[in-house]
């Protein structure tokens, strides 16, 4: 569980109020403002309030959270802040509110007067829903569910993305070579703007005077303009910090550019970067999550393996390469070693103390004392409760019911799969949850198919999706089509599309079935991957 007391502004609130806590934002300058949403849908707010940046109608400052009514019933999807501070906020229903500094129209409602309350920008849009924001120092962006992107804001530099240098006062779709292509995220430097392509392109805009927009130089871009540098790769995240950007590819490789004072590229120097290079770490590590924000000069990464590390700017220390941390999340970095102490996200807790008879079920899986059930698989056995096997799993109700009987023995031998694959399946049913390996999910997907856990099968692509590598791309493809799990279909189809030239010359690819080859290529002809 994430202890948001690990933040000096939030550590004023009390334990009934951080137990209410569902998602939070430490933000402002000097980490000075904060805002959090319960689990009932109330959004409070403390801190010192610059530039009315607090939303509560007043130009006070509080350590007493003051709830925001306007915003009572929303559910936040999205948030992010600027340098006034400037806040932007966009709910599930799609709805955009804006508020605080407004002296470079970065609020978008076509003045420059700062609001102390949240205004509704969504009629700006056309009734299309926004479902992710991005503040920079003064500009703004939003990501509509459609896959476009609107700017508005200061464009000294070109941020806005417009063509040209001129304060944008209201929401502008931005164009270029983002015409009719769909954008999947967004990201904003101090003056730098980025957009990542539902097909793994990254094109950036603005400031790049530390080449933070990984063009090779340090011109600015007044339109969007694709990253050539990382054309062969399949981007899925970008982040910026103050004067530097980091990306991270479906690969888990990640690559960084921009300032290098402080050694927040992690390249094991204090090089500035004017194209991206590769960060690499102690061991071979396959990056899951990379972190950075504008305000600071900290870099983080949370591995596979659940290991986090941090460097760049680190409680005033200069760390040029990663550096392992005892943390288990990326935004602890943030909280301890920041400056200022700012989140980098809209944090999500999670509210562990609701979840005590599922705890207690987690801790008597495979528990001999408690069990009355064995299973024998591989001569290994694992210890379980009949009458709980028979609430969470119709395979086992059906299975007791029609063939158990008192004399029955108590242990029962298996065969059909691997004991990795019974096991995770069997703990799953105590814990929800599923920890295995991308190979053994596979014969998870299998069983999962045959018992009709639809839950589990989520989770088994989910865990097929987070390792898939060009070797194995073609053989998770295979196992989708198998077992009918469509969402993974589509999306190592997408993956072997992106590095097609690279799967199509592993072993995996040449070992297909004819019927399964003819589809692939009839699907890729139709993607339009063999035209000239």
């Amino acid at each position: 569980m994430v202890d948001v007391g690990k933040w000096p502004l939030l550590s004023l609130l009390g334990p009934l109020e951080i137990a209410s806590v569902r998602q939070a934002c430490v933000f402002g300058t000097s980490a000075s403002e904060g805002i959090y949403c319960t689990q009932d849908n109330e959004v409070y707010v403390l801190g010192m309030n610059c530039s009315n940046c607090l939303g509560t109608g007043d130009n006070q400052s509080t350590i007493v959270p003051k709830k925001v009514e306007c915003l009572t019933g929303k559910r936040v999807l999205s948030f992010s802040f600027g340098s006034g501070p400037h806040i932007m906020l966009a709910t599930e229903e799609g709805e955009l509110f804006a508020w605080g500094h407004n002296g470079y129209n970065q609020l978008g409602n076509g003045t420059t007067n700062q609001s102390m309350v949240p205004i509704l920008l969504s009629a700006n849009f056309l009734d299309k829903k926004v479902v992710e924001v991005a503040c920079g120092s003064h500009h703004s962006l939003a990501r509509t569910c459609e896959g476009e992107v609107y700017a508005w804001g200061f464009n000294n530099c070109g941020q806005v993305g417009s063509g040209s240098t001129a304060n944008q006062p209201t929401p502008r779709k931005v164009s270029s070579c983002l015409q009719n292509r769909v954008v999947i995220s967004i990201a904003c430097g101090q003056s730098s703007s980025m957009a990542v392509l539902d097909n793994g392109e990254v094109c950036g805009w603005g400031y790049s005077g530390n080449g933070q927009l990984g063009l090779g130089n340090n011109a600015n871009q007044l339109s969007p303009c694709r990253l050539a540098a990382l054309q062969n790769f399949c981007v899925i995240q970008v982040a910026f910090g103050n004067a530097h950007t980091m990306a991270l590819t479906d690969g888990g490789l990640l690559y960084a550019w921009g300032c290098n004072t402080y050694g927040q590229l992690g390249t094991g120097s204090k090089t500035n970067e004017f194209s991206p290079v590769q960060v690499m770490f102690e061991k071979e590590s396959r990056v899951m999550e990379i972190a950075a924000c504008h305000p600071t000069n900290t870099s983080a990464a949370r591995t596979q393996s659940g290991q986090v590390y941090m460097w760049g700017q680190c409680r005033g220390q200069s760390v040029v390469l990663p550096l392992l941390t005892h943390f288990t999340c990326t935004d602890d970095v943030f909280a301890c070693f920041a400056t200022p102490p700012v989140m980098w996200r809209l944090l999500s807790v999670d509210q562990g103390d609701f979840l005590t008879v599922a705890q207690s079920m987690k801790n008597e899986f495979d528990n001999p004392e408690t069990s009355d059930l064995k299973f024998c698989v591989e001569g290994k056995h694992i210890h379980v409760h009949k009458s709980f096997l028979k609430i969470r799993c119709k395979h086992f109700r059906s299975m007791f019911q029609s063939h158990w009987s008192e004399d029955m023995k108590e242990e029962i031998e298996l065969d059909q799969y691997s004991y990795p694959v019974y096991r995770a399946f069997l703990e799953f049913l105590y814990t929800d949850t599923v920890e295995l390996s991308p190979e053994h999910a596979i014969g998870l997907l299998d069983l999962a198919t045959s018992y009709c856990e639809n839950r589990l099968k989520r989770l088994c692509q989910n865990i097929i999706m987070g390792g898939i590598t060009v070797e194995n791309a073609f053989n998770l493809l295979s196992a989708a089509v198998r077992y009918e799990a469509q969402d993974l279909e589509e999306f190592c189809f997408k993956y072997c599309v992106n590095h097609l030239t690279r799967v199509t010359q592993t072993e995996a690819f040449w070992q297909i079935e004819g019927d399964l080859l003819k589809e692939f290529i009839s699907k890729v002809s139709r993607c339009g991957a063999f035209k000239n």
